[in-house]
């Protein structure tokens, strides 16, 4: 299998990984070492776990949040992933109470892969407008 299909592949396993909070797989696919940035901390967060807990956060307002992978782009070191973002906003997010509103976004995303194709970054398009717009917040 060649850079590009391992990449693929890799996503694809990191897709059930962020939608089950799998310890063990996050520890697989991710790198100890990797900074992930969020509005959930003011300081990024680091390795598998750190990269949960961004999924803890987000199921903290929405119950059911599901990632799915809809287009992907990929090369011998990162690949590129269009998302479709669901859920229902059954918890507080952000300061806002529940709506019970169900969202639907699109976010992008490009991961960077070292040698041992663990995720080393993950550079994320702001996805959160579309969230906070579908949840009545005014922008």
């Amino acid at each position: 299998m060649n850079l590009k299909e391992r990449n693929k592949s890799l996503m694809k396993k990191f897709e059930v990984m962020i939608n089950t909070a799998d310890e063990n797989l996050a520890e697989e696919l991710v790198d100890s070492k990797a900074p992930f940035y969020t509005p959930a901390s003011t300081d990024p967060l680091y390795g598998g776990k750190g990269y949960l807990s961004v999924v803890h956060w987000m199921r903290k307002g929405f119950s059911d949040v599901q990632w799915h992978i809809t287009d992907m782009a990929a090369d011998e070191e990162k690949v590129a992933v269009k998302w479709n973002l669901t859920g229902t906003h059954n918890g507080e997010f952000m300061g806002i109470k529940p709506t019970g509103k169900k969202i639907s976004v699109c976010v992008m995303n490009f991961y960077y892969f070292n040698k041992d194709g663990k995720i080393t970054n993950d550079v994320a398009a702001e996805g959160m407008i579309g969230i906070m717009r579908q949840i009545g917040m005014n922008m």
